[in-house]
């Protein structure tokens, strides 16, 4: 068997948020939960956020722009950023996605630790930096998979969860991600 082969029996599903966007993944793992069917998807194209450097006293801190109508600001000047690393971004659902190679890793340089509330920190990959009315934004990608928890309709098709049913099945959450780490490793 070809490796080639082996890349098209992985499932490739299609999700759509409430804006419209698509988000192209592999289906890495399903479960079924209280009688429900669910899928851990994976993007195909690499996750990238986009953070806001600020000043704090004598420090920086890096802030996720999460806003829908900031990123829709800075987007533009984002993708000639990138493009310029021959790296394609994509508006997509969930995340904001680069097509392309991403540049070799180095530990010593491009990584961060950005902390996001209450969450686990998470190292990121230093991709690009501009300014936008003298802000300073960097792009970085995750270091870790980037997996998305989708509900499965009775066409076997995923949806994104609500935030309620998110919340319904978010104490389970660690369990899941435990099980899914191990298969990883």
């Amino acid at each position: 068997m070809h490796e080639d082969d082996i890349e098209m029996e992985r499932e490739i599903v299609t999700i759509t948020d409430d804006a419209g966007r698509t988000l192209t993944c592999t289906v890495e793992h399903s479960l079924e939960l209280d009688g429900q069917e669910y899928v851990l998807l994976l993007p195909e194209d690499s996750p990238v956020e986009v953070v806001a450097w600020q000043e704090d006293g004598d420090e920086e801190e890096a802030v996720p722009v999460e806003d829908d109508s900031e990123i829709d600001l800075l987007f533009p000047i984002a993708k000639v950023v990138l493009e310029e690393q021959n790296l394609i971004l994509k508006r997509t659902a969930v995340t904001l996605t680069v097509k392309g190679d991403l540049p070799e890793y180095v530990e010593e340089e491009g990584l961060e630790d950005l902390e996001s509330g209450d969450e686990d920190e998470e190292e990121l990959q230093f991709l690009a930096s501009f300014y936008y009315k003298e802000q300073e934004y960097g792009v970085y990608a995750p270091l870790d998979p980037f997996f998305i928890l989708a509900r499965l309709d009775a066409n076997n098709q995923p949806h994104l969860l609500s935030p309620e049913e998110l919340k319904q099945i978010e104490p389970l959450l660690p369990m899941i991600e435990d099980q899914l780490f191990d298969q990883f490793e």
